[in-house]
């Protein structure tokens, strides 16, 4: 049974007609503690798959790390369940030498969520201290048939959403083609951004300048933290921005769109990059 997109029973009611009993495909979500040198330093809830991606975008989000000599190992913690059988739901990470580790107002040793984070203006001051990539110089354009092509092109290569609907998608995209680069389905929006970072990390893609980042929900603060970490000059999302998300995007000097849907959007912060 796949841990991404497992099934289970399920009984659909529709009035009228009698109960019918079925299998359905779900969204996979467990548990990921990430180590860092054997130290706790995380724990999200995550759907399986793509887990160094997320694990290492998740330490250039929080400045722990900024490129890919950075990060020396990945390797799962053994762990098994009821079954006998590994979960992988430990993953250890050893840092360079002379990259200091998380400490402990970093380190987050709790369950992390969409909301997590600080907020109000000393977060927005933490953000633009702690970035190692300056997207305000960025001098990507964005042309608006471009951008409003995009949410089509994230929703097909969409694949366990196809099956589950039930997690949301970051994709990074070529600013100037529109190129699709990287795709990370998750059931948590910041999640999927992460692994996506990650990926391009790994890659030694960082910063990730003349970018695009679509996200398939609203645009959070954390998310917008998260793709100035990663030096992307554009956000954009399907539905709405948060107010702390406009107000981080405008200090930073990143593009931040939201309701992206063909033929329109609002452009809530560096307009002179639209047009």
């Amino acid at each position: 049974m796949s841990r991404i997109s497992p099934e289970r029973y399920v009984t659909r009611v529709t009035v009228g007609e009698p109960p019918r009993r079925l299998r359905d495909t779900l969204a996979g979500e467990e548990p990921l503690e990430l180590r860092v040198g054997g130290r706790s330093f995380a724990v999200t809830m995550r759907t399986p798959g793509d887990d160094f991606d997320l694990a290492a975008g998740f330490l250039v989000s929080e400045g722990v790390i900024t490129k890919t000599e950075d990060l020396v190992a990945m390797r799962y913690c053994s762990g098994v369940g009821d079954d006998g059988i590994n979960e992988f739901n430990v993953l250890d990470l050893t840092l360079a030498s002379g990259v200091a580790p998380p400490d402990d107002s970093v380190a987050r040793a709790f369950f992390t969520t969409s909301s997590c984070g600080l907020c109000g203006k000393a977060s927005i001051d933490a953000v633009r201290t702690r970035s190692a990539f300056d997207v305000r110089g960025d001098p990507l354009r964005l042309a608006p048939s471009l951008l409003v092509a995009l949410p089509d092109r994230l929703r097909a290569a969409q694949k366990v959403f196809e099956k589950t609907g039930g997690l949301h998608a970051a994709a990074l995209f070529n600013g100037r083609t529109g190129e699709l680069l990287v795709l990370r389905e998750d059931v948590g929006r910041h999640n999927a951004v992460d692994k996506v970072i990650g990926w391009a990390l790994r890659e030694g893609r960082l910063p990730l300048r003349a970018t695009i980042l679509l996200v398939s929900g609203r645009a959070s603060f954390e998310l917008v933290q998260k793709a100035v970490m990663a030096g992307i000059p554009a956000l954009c999302a399907v539905s709405a921005p948060s107010s702390l998300a406009v107000d981080l995007a405008e200090e930073s000097g990143m593009t931040l769109i939201g309701f992206l849907r063909d033929p329109s959007m609002v452009v809530y912060a560096s307009t002179q990059r639209v047009h």
